[in-house]
């Protein structure tokens, strides 16, 4: 049978469009809907809801500092590095410049009581620092959701918080900061640059090195403020323990961390030490049963650097035992 030119030409044109469009159109939309389905990583990180709501259980300890290096009659912990976590997402830009105000709205202790809505149940706030709470709530408040159905902080930004000013702390005659005196200025220096009070500065150094800036941690941590080794590049000379540039790498690193979480200071503090949202007691304390026992979270950390150090208060000092759950004691 012989075929008509013309319809053997238009074959031949439908045969060379096909051959040239290997990828059906489903596949090609499909391809698109698992990268519009992929959000990046640091959003995701940044989404955050407040308590009694969970969001998705993050099993890495996000922490980057680890205080095994802490006085012995301290609570030594050895929480993680965040690096693993945050390596393959894109640097957060640092705080932004309005946030400075905090360094020194917080700082006048005189206004009491933490004052804030709750959807954690009642706040707990007392003016005097006891065994379980303080001016910035009570350990049950700042822990909700640990016992239960996992850690959910409520919202809370810097300028909430009670605490002193560390120079008043340092000159008040007894303080637990006078470890940190030679390194004062370099706190506000950096602390009016980030936006974070300097005593939060110096209080994440006591809380992890008690201010000795020749702190060495089990896994490497350097420093004062414990930085873990991947964030020692730059370090001038190679000394990561150099105080300015290990201050300034401390404060950089909470600042951007706060503002990847939209100012939620309860979450950013919690990750400088290893917690995440979703945190149970049962995930904070498993290490116990391993080698690693002072790898469990410390239970108590939050009400210790709020309600101790913030308020010019040894957290460490036996004498007022800042905590309740002390699950670090098991090691």
């Amino acid at each position: 049978m012989k075929i008509p030119t013309a319809v053997l030409a238009v074959f031949c044109t439908l045969l060379a469009v096909n051959a040239s469009n290997p990828h059906d159109n489903l596949a090609l939309s499909s391809r698109h809907a698992k990268l519009a389905n992929r959000a990046p990583a640091l959003e995701r990180k940044n989404v955050t809801k407040r308590c009694p709501k969970r969001t998705t259980k993050n099993n890495s300890n996000n922490g980057i500092v680890k205080a095994s290096s802490t006085p012995s009659s301290a609570p030594q912990e050895t929480p993680t590095s965040i690096k693993e976590k945050t390596a393959s997402t894109a640097a957060p830009a640092p705080a932004p410049a309005a946030t400075t105000k905090a360094a020194s709205s917080v700082n006048n202790a005189a206004s009491g009581t933490i004052n804030v809505k709750s959807s954690c149940g009642s706040i707990g706030a007392s003016k005097k620092t006891s065994h379980t709470a303080g001016p910035n709530g009570s350990i049950e408040w700042l822990n909700c959701g640990i016992d239960s159905g996992g850690w959910n902080p409520p919202y809370i930004r810097i300028e909430n918080v009670v605490a002193q000013s560390l120079s008043g702390a340092i000159n008040s005659g007894s303080s637990p900061f006078t470890a940190c005196k030679n390194f004062v200025g370099t706190f506000e220096k950096y602390g009016n640059q980030y936006g974070i009070p300097p005593i939060m500065l110096a209080s994440f150094a006591m809380q992890e090195s008690s201010c000795n800036p020749n702190t060495v941690g089990g896994g490497g941590e350097q420093g004062l403020m414990q930085i873990t080794k991947e964030k020692c590049a730059d370090a001038p000379g190679g000394n990561c323990k150099d105080p300015d540039f290990n201050i300034r790498t401390g404060a950089k690193f909470f600042a951007d961390t706060l503002n990847g979480n939209n100012g939620d200071l309860l979450l950013s503090l919690g990750q400088y030490n290893g917690w995440y949202r979703g945190l149970t007691y049962a995930k904070a304390t498993a290490a116990r049963f391993t080698s690693c026992c002072r790898c469990q979270n410390n239970l108590d950390y939050l009400h210790q650097f709020l309600n101790g150090w913030l308020q010019n208060i040894n957290a460490y000092d036996s004498s007022l035992r800042l905590g309740k759950y002390f699950n670090l004691d098991t090691c």
